[in-house]
C-alpha cells in the first residue's frame, strides 16, 4: 500500500477515539500487551519518561523532549492526538516518523492487526515503541492518552513518572470527582520509580501520597520546590518566569506564551532535577536552552499560538473547564477592543459548565470540526443562547474564522478554540 492507502486502512479499520469517542475506548491493556509481545516487547529496549495529567501533559512532554535534546540525547516523543499529520504523534529529536516507516510497520504486521483488532490508539502506541527501539533512542518521553492506569502507554517501566494536574475531563471513563480521576492518573506510578506532581491540589494530594507509599516510589510536589513568583512576556517573544530560590531570584524563558505554563514549569524543572540524580546529565545550560526552544526543537503547535496581529488572532487547544478558565484569564490580561470567539466543541462532553464561563460581551461564530464526534454548530449555538451567548453559525472552521476576520477591527482579538479538533483544522496553523 502507499502511505495514503496505509493511513486510510488505519483510520477505517481501527476504531479511533479521536473520531468516534467512547466506542474506541478499551478498558484494559490486553491488546497493547499482546501487540508488544508480537513486536518483541520493544518498550523494554529503551528508557522512558511517562507523563500524565488533565491539562499540560502535552506542553510538559514537549518541553522535556527539548531539554533532553539540548543535553545531547537522542529523544523519542510520543504524543496524541495529532493536529495536522498522523506522523506528528511519533518523533525523534523533533523529526516525525518517516511515512515509509508507517507503511513498513503496517505491512509487516497487517495480518496480526486484523486478528487482534486493536484500537487506533493501541496500534499507534505499538508503532511508536517499535520505531523508537528500531532507531535506538536514548530515552523517549511518552504522553498518556487518557487517564493512566488503563491507558495503552501504561506498559512501560519508566525512569520517572510525571503527573501535571487533575481536572474534570473524560469523566464518563475516569470518574466524576477529582480523587477518582487522580486515582486513574496515579496508575502510572510504578514500584520504586520516582514521581513528580506538578501541582499540589488538596483534593488529590492524599491519593498520590497513598499510591506512592504503596509503590515505595519517591514523590515530589514540584510547586513546593519551585515556586513561581512572577511571569511576564519578555522583549524577545519569550515568556519569562521568576522563581525564588536560595540563590535569590532565578529566571527562565519559555517560547510557549500561555501564562498557564506557570503550572507546568515547576514539574519540568523538578523532573530535570530528579533525572540528574538518576545518572542522566542535564546541565543548567540545556534546561535554559531547551525551555527557550520548545517550538523550534519539537514543532509543538496550538498552545496559545499567535496566528496574526491587527487584529490579534490566537488559538489554543484547551478544551475542558480548567483549560478554558486559564485561557479566559489570559485573555482578560490583554488589551484589545472587542473579543470575537470562534468556538466548536465535541458532542460527548458536558458543555454547559464551559458555556457558563464564556464572556457574554463577546461576539461568537459557532463552528464544528469535520469529525463524527463534533457537536453540530447549530446545536452548540442553541445551547450557547441559553447562556446568553450570541453569534453566527458557520459550520466550516475556516469559513468561521474568515467571517470573524471580516467583522473584526484592527484592535480586536479573535480567539479560536473550544476543541483540539477545531484548532487542527485551521489552515495556516
Amino acid at each position: 500500500m502507499t502511505y495514503q492507502e496505509t493511513l486510510d486502512y488505519l483510520f477505517n479499520a481501527l476504531p479511533m477515539f479521536q473520531r468516534i469517542g467512547a466506542a474506541a475506548f478499551k478498558k484494559d491493556l490486553t491488546n497493547t500487551l499482546a501487540l508488544c509481545d508480537h513486536l518483541g516487547n520493544p518498550q523494554s529496549q529503551f528508557k522512558t519518561i511517562h507523563v500524565a495529567g488533565t491539562n499540560g501533559k502535552g506542553s510538559t512532554s514537549h518541553a522535556l523532549c527539548s531539554i533532553l535534546m539540548e543535553a545531547g540525547y537522542k529523544v523519542g516523543l510520543y504524543t496524541s492526538p495529532h493536529l495536522k499529520s498522523f506522523t506528528e504523534r511519533i518523533k525523534i529529536n523533533g523529526e516525525e516518523i518517516p511515512e515509509g516507516d508507517v507503511v513498513t510497520f503496517v505491512a509487516q504486521n497487517k495480518a496480526f492487526l486484523e486478528e487482534l483488532k486493536p484500537s487506533f490508539f493501541e496500534m499507534t502506541v505499538g508503532m511508536a515503541f517499535w520505531y523508537f527501539a528500531k532507531e535506538h533512542v536514548d530515552i523517549a518521553v511518552i504522553e498518556v492518552g487518557m487517564g493512566g492506569r488503563l491507558d495503552s502507554t501504561n506498559v512501560i517501566l519508566p525512569e520517572l513518572s510525571l503527573i501535571t494536574n487533575i481536572g474534570y475531563d473524560h469523566m464518563q471513563f475516569l470518574g466524576d470527582t477529582l480523587p477518582l480521576i487522580a486515582g486513574e492518573k496515579a496508575g502510572i506510578i510504578k514500584q520504586e520509580v520516582p514521581v513528580v506532581i506538578s501541582q499540589t491540589q488538596p483534593e488529590t494530594q492524599p491519593v498520590f501520597l497513598a499510591k506512592a507509599a504503596e509503590m515505595h516510589a519517591p514523590i515530589y510536589f514540584a510547586d513546593q520546590v519551585f515556586r513561581v513568583k512572577a511571569s511576564k512576556p519578555s522583549v524577545s517573544g519569550m515568556q519569562t518566569f521568576e522563581f525564588e530560590s536560595n540563590r535569590g531570584i532565578v529566571q527562565y524563558d519559555m517560547d510557549l506564551l500561555g501564562s498557564y505554563q506557570r503550572y507546568n514549569l515547576p514539574g519540568i524543572l523538578n523532573a530535570c532535577k530528579v533525572l540528574n540524580t538518576l545518572s542522566w546529565e542535564i546541565p543548567e545550560t540545556a534546561i535554559r536552552r531547551g525551555l527557550s526552544r520548545i517550538v523550534a526543537n519539537t514543532g509543538l503547535k496550538g498552545r496559545w499560538q499567535i496566528l496574526g496581529k491587527a487584529p490579534w488572532v490566537i488559538c489554543d487547544t484547551g478544551h475542558n473547564e480548567d483549560g478554558i478558565r486559564l485561557i479566559l484569564d489570559q485573555i482578560g490580561k490583554m488589551t484589545f477592543g472587542h473579543l470575537w470567539m470562534v468556538i466548536g466543541m465535541v458532542r460527548d462532553k458536558d458543555i454547559s459548565k464551559i458555556l457558563s464561563m464564556l464572556p457574554k460581551d463577546a461576539s461568537y461564530v459557532f463552528c464544528e470540526a469535520s469529525i463524527p464526534r463534533a457537536l453540530p454548530a447549530a446545536e452548540l449555538s442553541a445551547a450557547a443562547l441559553g447562556h446568553g451567548l450570541r453569534g453566527e453559525t458557520i459550520p466550516d472552521v475556516n469559513d468561521a474564522i474568515g467571517r470573524a476576520k471580516q467583522l473584526a477591527k484592527e484592535n480586536d482579538l479573535i480567539f479560536i478554540g473550544g476543541s483540539t479538533f477545531v484548532v487542527a483544522e485551521i489552515e495556516n496553523l
